[in-house]
């Protein structure tokens, strides 16, 4: 035996942690559980209204003892599981129309191609095949694997000459371009199948598509016998296709970005305002009518040990959203501070700010900032933003300001977006931009290294003839 000491995260704490990790969307989502799963919390939508509802309806109820009522009331509550909520034959269930107005998933790419195989007229080896071919196409619509790779000596019920046909019948398929093993491939079967002629474009991919990718332009018209313009009509034409002709189907839904800060400028002034945008949030509060009967001497131990539990968590439900929203300010306050020039002057005055320093202003841990960021978004001038967008390093430039990487990939952007394309600027062109600029100390593989992560393509790449 000894005698040690342990430190433990209570359950409440643990559930604050959690509400503050959530965003907007998320959070309404939990309340609504909350709702559903708790019998004694309920939302406050009359905030001058200090007489509930539930202690008018309950008052000839008192006549009975406290523990039969409490009884009565916990039945109620548990029936409620297996009859929904009571109501009126001819009254429409909220739920229900809900669901039945909410849109169906998108259809698969893969059913949307075996509803179209199923139509087609072939040998039932070549069926065979077609099926598993689509059951390697993948999302964006490409063939994933070989045909050597489906078929087998093994197999008797289709030969790899079956799977030839069937790629060949598969590929005619809506949307067009499907089935293709690689982007020139794909490219092709929409040049074939299109009404117009496209015949200088078909022979521009079947026979300089890897020059086309390096922007060899004058390489190609030399070889082709032909202007540099006609290139340049062609490739105009075939940016028209789609690369990835499986996203057409079934594309996955983006979920809507909402912000959970609003930060204004207020003229009279001359400062920042910080609010929460929770207007959809439901008020919560702890049923009267429940608290009232679990402080009762006469209640049953049963039913007084249920609303107990119940009216605990419901406190710490309504304790951690309280301390979630006075967090979020307090931490989106202190960024506004540490980064009024940003929201002044817009992103290339975005400064290097560590988590640590919003920490010690707002007497928090560091990671109790990060989860107060994590996946939140804040609305100002400037659009809508991640709140880890205001966090990153950076370097001092040669006044002695700081500049974090967000701001030198805006003005390596600025850079790029003021070039002459016929005559790009190289990644050393770039560095001695930034340094006029002010930005120095920064070596040409960080430059290409950020051009990379904003998809910029080098120099040679970006030259138009």
């Amino acid at each position: 035996m000894r005698l040690e000491q342990q430190m433990k995260l209570a359950p409440h704490m643990i559930q604050s942690m959690e509400i503050l990790q959530l965003p907007l969307l998320a959070l309404q989502e939990r309340i609504e559980q909350e709702l559903n799963s708790n019998p004694v919390l309920e939302t406050d939508e009359s905030p001058t209204d200090t007489a509930p509802e539930a202690d008018v309806q309950a008052e000839p109820k008192e006549q009975q003892t406290g523990a039969d009522t409490l009884d009565e009331e916990i039945r109620d509550y548990m029936e409620q599981g297996t009859e929904s909520v009571r109501r009126q034959p001819d009254e429409t269930d909220p739920k229900l129309a809900a669901i039945k107005n909410t849109a169906a998933p998108p259809q698969s790419l893969h059913d949307y191609l075996e509803d179209q195989w199923r139509m087609v007229e072939a040998d039932e080896p070549v069926k065979r095949a077609g099926s598993m071919i689509i059951d390697y196409i993948d999302d964006r619509g490409y063939l994933s694997v070989r045909l050597e790779q489906l078929h087998s000596k093994d197999r008797s019920d289709f030969t790899l000459e079956d799977l030839q046909k069937a790629l060949v019948l598969i590929q005619k398929l809506d949307p067009p371009g499907i089935g293709a093993g690689d982007l020139k491939e794909c490219l092709l079967i929409q040049l074939s199948q299109s009404a117009e002629d496209m015949s200088f474009e078909i022979k521009l991919v079947a026979g300089h598509f890897e020059e086309l990718l390096e922007n060899r332009l004058p390489e190609i018209a030399k070889k082709m016998n032909c202007s540099i313009e006609d290139i340049n009509r062609a490739i105009e034409r075939l940016s028209k296709f789609d690369t990835s002709p499986g996203l057409q189907v079934g594309r996955n839904e983006n979920h809507p970005v909402t912000a959970d800060v609003i930060v204004e400028y207020c003229e009279e002034t001359g400062d920042y305002t910080v609010r929460l945008a929770e207007d959809t949030l439901p008020r919560l509060r702890i049923n009267d009518y429940y608290l009232k009967m679990a402080g009762q001497n006469n209640a049953a131990d049963k039913a007084k040990e249920f609303l107990k539990n119940n009216i605990r968590s419901a406190q710490w439900i309504i304790d951690a959203i309280k301390q979630r929203k006075s967090t979020l300010l307090k931490v989106t306050r202190s960024i506004v501070n540490w980064q009024r020039e940003f929201f002044d002057k817009g992103q290339l005055y975005l400064k290097p700010l560590p988590m640590s320093k919003v920490a010690e202003d707002v007497g928090v841990h560091i990671a109790t900032v990060s989860r107060a960021v994590a996946g939140k978004y804040v609305q100002c001038s400037w659009g809508v933003l991640p709140l880890r967008k205001f966090f990153s390093g950076g370097i001092e430039d040669e006044q002695g300001n700081e500049k974090s990487w967000e701001a030198i990939r805006a003005r390596l952007q600025e850079i790029i977006d003021s070039e002459d394309k016929q005559k790009p600027f190289s990644d050393d062109q770039i560095k001695a931009k930034l340094a006029e600029a002010g930005i120095t100390g920064l070596a040409r593989r960080t430059i290409a290294k950020y051009r990379g992560l904003m998809k910029i393509p080098p120099a040679r790449l970006r030259k138009k003839y």
